[in-house]
Order: C-alpha cells, then structure tokens, then sequence
C-alpha cells in the first residue's frame, strides 16, 4: 500500500534527512587513504545518536553496521570491516539511513579517495545526474515510470548500466515501503504520483555489465565482471509544485 504524508509527517523525515545529510558530509571529509570502513561506520553512528536519533540500518535484517560502506565493484550493502583500508584510487560508495521521532531519513553518495581515474569520476557524475533527471519527473500526476524511464536513459546515453536487481522504495515510518521505484523501465507506467508520496531514489550504475553476484558474507553485492560502481540517492516528497529533496544540507 502506498502512504502518501501529511506536511506534519513530511517535516519529520525533513529533520531525519537533515541527520543523514550531515552524516554524508562527514564521511565525505574522513573517506580518506588509510582509513577504515569500520573507523567510518563509527563516526557515523556516533552523529547519528549525538542528534538523538537511531541508526536505521544497524540490525535492520541482521545488517551488522549503521553504514554500507561499498568499495569499487562494490554496487551495496558492504559491511564496514576494520581491515578494509580506503586506498587512493578507490571510490566508495556510502548508504545510510536515520530514525528520528519515528520517521527515516535514507541518502547515499560515491566519493572519490584521493586522485582517481578520470573515468571513475565521469561514473560517480554520470550517476548523481541520472538521479535528477529522473526528479525532474517527480511531479504529481506523472508515472512512476517516467522517474525510472529518465534515469535508465540518462545512465545508457553515458555507456554505463542500470543495475536490475535492487530498486529505490517508498519511505516514512519504516525504510522500505510501497512502492518499489526501478532504475529502469518504461515512461507512462506504473502507479500515479500524488503529492506526499516520499521516495528514496537511488541509482546503482556499473562502468560495466549490470549483473550481481553476493559474496560469501551474505549482504556484500558485487558486479560480477568487476566493473566500478556508483551509488547516489535522496529521499524526496512529492509536492503540488516542485519535488522537495529531504536528505540534503
């Protein structure tokens, strides 16, 4: 079922969101050579109940972190490790979410560490872009496959692949909530978009093929041609004017 939220509910994800974006701002500043994964989950969840709020990811089916932390041809839910050292030249991919007063706020970005290639850099941009050209479409009475329509067109025209296995999801009271927001597909279908609908939209893109394989730890999602991958998302709401991105400082 879908939950479209009242201004009330939208104002407390806004205060979720501002939580999370200042934990990406974070990880942004530490995502360093010689860090650990395990240092950035830390920092992380240190924020995250500083500003009173609950690490939504930690526990959530098991996962054993408040951050995925994702390196390379890491696509998602890598788990943070203490011996898994940022080294310049990787790019890593950070999701997060933040309960706070019973709402989510869900983000993710892709950061450079240190010098990289210019290639992986175009796959970082390529894939924030993809993002907001599929909010251009988030726009009461359009479909929702004119988001995931906009987004699988920008990715492909760049030469890159829209990962199929995972999608974005509605969000509010819980992280995951109706409904299921594709990367791809066709414009014109899906569900019609009411304002108050909140998403967490978040591309998953490969340098190459889109397939996935699951690495021995259960959760770890990895290209399996072992291309780079990249990862952008914001949780957003539908309004009677222009989408309003809540996971942003």
């Amino acid at each position: 079922m879908i939950i479209c939220k009242t201004r009330e509910q939208i104002a407390k994800m806004r205060d979720a969101g501002k939580i999370v974006a200042e934990v990406l701002a974070l990880m942004e500043e530490y995502a360093k050579p010689g860090i650990s994964t395990a240092e950035l989950d830390q920092i992380a969840e240190a924020h995250i109940r500083k500003s009173g709020a609950v690490p939504t990811f930690l526990g959530y089916g098991g996962f054993p972190a408040s951050i995925c932390a994702s390196i390379n041809e890491e696509v998602i839910h890598g788990i943070p490790r203490s011996d898994k050292i940022l080294q310049a030249g990787d790019i890593i991919s950070i999701d997060v979410g933040a309960t706070f007063r019973g709402y989510v706020g869900d983000a993710a970005r892709t950061f450079p560490v240190g010098e990289i290639s210019e290639e992986d850099a175009r796959l970082i941009r390529v894939t924030e872009e993809s993002f907001f050209e599929g909010l251009k479409q988030a726009v009461a009475g359009n479909k929702l496959g004119d988001i995931s329509h906009a987004v699988q067109k920008h990715v492909e025209k760049n030469g890159f692949s829209v990962i199929r296995d995972y999608t974005g999801h509605g969000v509010g009271q819980k992280m995951h909530e109706d409904p299921s927001v594709p990367n791809y597909g066709r414009s014109g279908k899906g569900p019609r978009l009411k304002s108050g609908l909140t998403i967490a939209l978040e591309p998953m893109v490969a340098a190459g093929h889109y397939s996935l394989r699951t690495l021995r730890d259960h959760w770890t999602c990895v290209t399996r041609d072992g291309s780079m991958a990249a990862h952008y998302e914001n949780t957003f709401a539908v309004t009677d004017g222009e989408p309003e991105i809540l996971t942003r400082l």
